[in-house]
């Protein structure tokens, strides 16, 4: 039976003393190991401080790209970043462009409908004076048709009732249907073609106004008819038995015509110049 031998205390003291060492040591080593990681050198120190010092050189030693980015790997960040960097701004101008074309686009679409608003205010405005220029210009029309019609009536009207009141003028028939008057009274005093008994008739003044009427109505033709109406002579008379209260020969006689013309245009227009300027507007007078 073997009996475990009990140590001195000197030996115990001495053990103690080598652990405290080789911790002190292994604490140092570590402390100089984690420096050297902090601190890099470069290559060849490292390998010479590794040499010179028994305990570096049989210690592991740690690669520096365990706590570094190698060169390749920065670069690779880098770019990186830089791309992030760049389609970032790429994105940012692209926004900013497309929110410059869609205000662009709003204020064109905001003016062309201002124009369309304004094109069709304007528009129905010309139309509006249009209709109203049309409906002013119907009315004018009806006003001056209804004051023609007024007019023709009242003449009309006018003529019958002084050919009622006006006495009889006396004239001697004539034999002859060339028109120059022949017979007793007054009509006697006159001879010559139409035109020239008008010439003595009708006053010089108002003679060019009163020829200008019957070369339209009849080109001095004491017997013309009008087909459609049945007026008659040189006046165009209508109906022509109205010549009668100028004379028995109305028919045929232009000294009875001429006078009941000129009487008809002193007493319904004031003078055969007026019953001219009537005729103009009216193509009757």
């Amino acid at each position: 039976m073997h009996h475990r031998r009990t140590l001195t205390f000197s030996e115990k003291l001495r053990r103690h003393r080598n652990a405290l060492v080789t911790g002190i040591a292994t604490l140092a080593v570590a402390g100089t190991a984690t420096l050297a990681l902090a601190m890099p050198q470069n290559a060849g120190s490292a390998d010479a401080a590794a040499a010179g010092n028994p305990v570096l050189a049989g210690s592991p030693q740690l690669s520096s790209d365990v706590f570094g980015l190698s060169p390749s790997a920065s670069a690779s960040t880098s770019a990186s970043d830089s791309a992030s960097a760049q389609a970032a701004a790429e994105a940012s101008a692209s926004a900013e462009a497309a929110a410059a074309a869609s205000a662009s686009a709003s204020a064109q679409a905001a003016a062309e409908a201002s124009a369309s608003a304004s094109a069709q205010a304007e528009a129905e405005a010309s139309a509006s004076a249009a209709a109203s220029a049309s409906a002013s210009a119907e009315a004018a029309a009806k006003a001056k048709a209804s004051a023609e019609a007024k007019a023709r009536a009242s003449a009309s009207a006018s003529a019958a009732s002084r050919a009622q009141q006006r006495p009889s003028l006396s004239a001697s028939p004539s034999p002859s249907a060339g028109g120059s008057g022949s017979g007793s009274g007054s009509s006697s005093a006159y001879s010559g073609t139409p035109q020239q008994i008008a010439a003595q008739i009708v006053p010089a003044g108002q003679l060019q106004c009163f020829s200008n009427i019957v070369e339209r109505e009849s080109s001095w033709n004491v017997h013309a008819t009008n087909s459609s109406s049945g007026a008659y002579g040189l006046m165009q008379a209508l109906p022509g038995s109205k010549m009668a209260s100028a004379g028995a020969d109305w028919r045929d006689n232009p000294v009875t015509q001429i006078k009941w013309g000129l009487a008809y245009m002193n007493e319904t227009y004031g003078s055969p110049c007026a019953a001219w300027s009537f005729w103009q507007a009216h193509n009757w007078y």
